[in-house]
């Protein structure tokens, strides 16, 4: 089994923090693998971030390698993230945020854009968004956060420090009032998207939708059926895959080594620049499991 190294911050991107008072910005831990491996959500690494403006979230970070970071955050029921100075939430990077449990309701402070976002629905989020999310319904929220280019390269709290800082947020757009016609208003920096906007492909002989491409990451869903063995293939890009229903068998090589995982809800899987692989579903339900991988999807 491969196990997690915590890198530290590279100079000049995430080190550059000041350190001192509670609710100073620290970056967050970076585990990173030396190949192919099982993170359970047992073994995910624990983080709390936020101060008293801002909000303190729970992170259960997967993976935070060169290429990719990947975590799950989580709200408390009626619990928030908005912003403050140490705790900027705008970055340089793609992320897609796909809902586990929960309903958040996720808003960009800068132009009033607010989107409701149901569990099995994600919401994708381009570099320069500012963002604030809340727990909506009286339950607890937990979000898998996909995110590229990565921390690593200086593109979450060290470019947040560079963009100009927001000193007002607000929560609606006023100006559709009185002209909004059936069909509403197209989103213009926060795309919630759902199954209904899956584009599907199935190239590995099992059935895997695409959530959104672009030239820093691609993220989607697999869906592997009972008895079903999807194609060994290798991306061009790191990829982490996020079980969510079934289990699935992931059989991994990378130069002469091959590893076996078996993944449960909750559990993942990283699978490094290269490493060939394949997906195979042993049980009688069919396995669902959403993934990222950055920056290239065909290797």
């Amino acid at each position: 089994m491969t196990l997690p190294r915590q890198d530290d911050a590279a100079p000049g991107t995430e080190d550059e923090v000041e350190h001192g008072s509670a609710g100073t910005y620290r970056p967050s831990p970076r585990p990173t693998f030396d190949g192919p491996a099982l993170i359970t959500r047992e073994a995910a690494t624990r983080h709390l971030w936020g101060d008293e403006e801002a909000g303190v979230v729970a992170d259960w970070i997967y993976v935070s390698s060169g290429l990719i970071h990947a975590l799950v955050f989580g709200l408390e029921p009626q619990g928030s993230f908005t912003h403050s100075p140490h705790h900027r939430t705008v970055f340089g990077a793609d992320e897609l945020l796909y809902v586990l449990s929960g309903v958040m309701a996720i808003a960009n402070p800068e132009t009033g854009e607010v989107q409701r976002v149901e569990a099995g629905e994600c919401v994708f989020l381009r570099r320069d968004t500012w963002h604030h999310a809340f727990a909506q319904g009286g339950g607890a929220l937990r979000v898998l956060e996909l995110f590229a280019p990565p921390p690593s390269t200086g593109s979450s709290g060290a470019y947040a420090r560079t963009r100009p800082y927001l000193e007002d947020s607000r929560y609606a757009v006023d100006d559709v009032l009185g002209g909004l016609a059936a069909g509403g208003r197209k989103p213009d920096t926060l795309h919630r998207l759902g199954h209904q906007d899956l584009v599907w492909r199935r190239d590995l002989r099992v059935l895997v939708g695409l959530y959104v491409s672009t030239e820093h990451l691609t993220a989607g869903i697999v869906e592997v059926d009972p008895g079903q063995t999807a194609t060994v293939h290798a991306h061009g890009g790191d990829e982490i895959l996020y079980v969510t229903e079934g289990r699935l068998i992931v059989r991994a090589w990378q130069a002469d080594d091959v590893s076996v995982f078996e993944l449960g809800p909750d559990d993942a899987c990283y699978l490094p620049v290269g490493s060939r692989h394949e997906y195979r579903n042993y049980g009688d339900v069919t396995a669902r499991a959403v993934f990222g991988v950055a920056p290239d999807y065909l290797e």
